[in-house]
C-alpha cells in the first residue's frame, strides 16, 4: 500500500508577546519616524481585516487553487481621492499564492491569476477596510491608544511619545 501525503506547508511560528512588542517597538523607530517625517503626518501602524473578510479571501483562494497569502507592503498615492485620510500612508495587500518547486527543489510562493472575461487577472487583493492611524480605536489625542506607547529618539529633532 502507497500512502499519500499532503505537504505541509506551514512554516509560522507563535511568538510571544515581548517579542510583538520588540518588533512593534523596533519599526515605530526605525521605519515610523522616517515615514511620517517625509509624508508630514502620521503614517499608519496597523492594517485592520474583519474575520469575515479574512474568510471569504481564503475561500476564493482556495477555489482557485491558493495554498497561501502574500502580505505586500503598499502606499496609497498622495491624490488617492475614494479615501483622502489614507492618502500618502502605507498599508498591506494581500494576495493568494500557489507554491510552486522548482526543478532545483527550492519553493516559490507565485501569485494566483485567473481568467475572467477572457483576461487573465490577479485573483483578487484585499486591502484592509482600517488603518490606524487615521482611524484609531481611541479618543485620546492622535487616535494612537491602542498601539501602545514608545519613546521615540528623533536625535536632534528630540524624543516622541507614539
Amino acid at each position: 500500500m502507497v500512502a499519500l501525503h499532503e505537504k505541509n506547508l506551514k512554516v509560522s511560528k507563535d511568538v510571544k508577546t515581548e517579542q510583538v512588542d520588540t518588533l512593534i517597538r523596533e519599526y515605530k523607530q526605525s521605519r515610523w519616524v522616517p515615514n511620517s517625517d517625509r509624508i508630514g503626518k502620521p503614517d499608519s501602524l496597523s492594517a485592520w481585516y474583519s474575520i469575515e473578510d479574512i474568510e471569504m479571501f481564503l475561500a476564493s483562494a482556495k477555489e482557485n487553487g491558493g495554498d497561501g497569502i502574500k502580505f505586500y507592503y503598499a502606499a496609497y498615492p498622495e491624490d488617492f481621492a475614494p479615501r483622502p485620510e489614507y492618502a500618502s500612508r502605507q498599508t498591506l495587500v494581500m494576495v493568494a499564492t500557489k507554491s510552486k518547486v522548482s526543478d532545483m527543489g527550492s519553493i516559490a510562493n507565485k501569485d494566483v491569476y485567473i481568467t475572467k472575461n477572457g483576461q487573465i487577472k490577479l485573483l483578487h487583493g484585499l486591502v484592509p477596510p482600517g488603518l490606524c492611524p487615521p482611524l484609531c480605536n481611541s479618543n485620546s489625542e492622535g487616535g494612537m491608544g491602542d498601539l501602545g506607547i514608545t519613546i521615540v529618539d528623533k536625535g536632534e529633532k528630540g524624543m516622541e511619545l507614539i
